[in-house]
């Protein structure tokens, strides 16, 4: 389900918005919207946080050996 609605984020917000010439022009395009989804948009199901805030924040702090 999750992978789901990311996909029609993905061609809503981005891909039908724009008219891509190429493939490099479309890869860019991409990585920009992915690094705003992930690092910019809040997210409701995270409790307005960003994926990238959400999952750094979640990882145990590294013990030292």
């Amino acid at each position: 389900m999750f992978v789901e609605r990311l996909w029609k984020s993905v061609k809503y917000e981005e891909v039908y918005l724009r008219a891509y010439e190429s493939v490099s022009e479309t890869r860019a395009g991409l990585g920009a919207y992915f690094e705003f989804y992930n690092g910019r948009r809040p997210h409701s199901s995270l409790g307005r946080m960003t994926p990238d805030q959400s999952y750094f924040n979640l990882l145990p702090a590294p013990v030292a050996a």
